[in-house]
């Protein structure tokens, strides 16, 4: 399980790493689009279009339909929730430790207070 789940945060990660496919990934959160539609939005040629979309398809993010001579992309049916759950994770995990930073600041400016305060008595 925990491999599986460490392949597919690699792949998911790996396929929104790139501009284009996150642009991608926005334009059909509004509508379905071919790859040609694609190609022309973001100025690439079919191939290279057809490379972005076939890395968003590995990772699940995106389906395609190939009707006579045009592909359709949509939005794959899976969501992002364990990439979602994940990133939560790590986000509690840094704001614990500078939680645990900033109170160690602050034990170490009242210990020099203190020890101001000493000095001039």
């Amino acid at each position: 399980m925990v491999q599986h789940q460490t392949a597919r945060l690699d792949a998911t990660f790996a396929a929104i790493s790139d501009a284009t496919r996150r642009g991608v990934l926005d334009r059909l959160g509004r509508s379905d689009a071919s790859i040609t539609e694609l190609a022309e939005l973001f100025a690439m040629t079919l191939t290279g279009m057809k490379k972005h979309v076939g890395v968003l398809e590995r990772s699940g993010l995106v389906v395609t339909e190939k009707v006579g001579r045009v592909r359709t992309c949509r939005l794959g049916p899976r969501g992002l929730d364990e990439e979602a759950a994940w990133l939560d994770a790590q986000r509690r995990r840094w704001a614990a430790r500078f939680d645990e930073l900033d109170h160690v600041l602050v034990e170490l400016s009242n210990k020099e207070r203190q020890h101001g305060k000493q000095r001039t008595e």
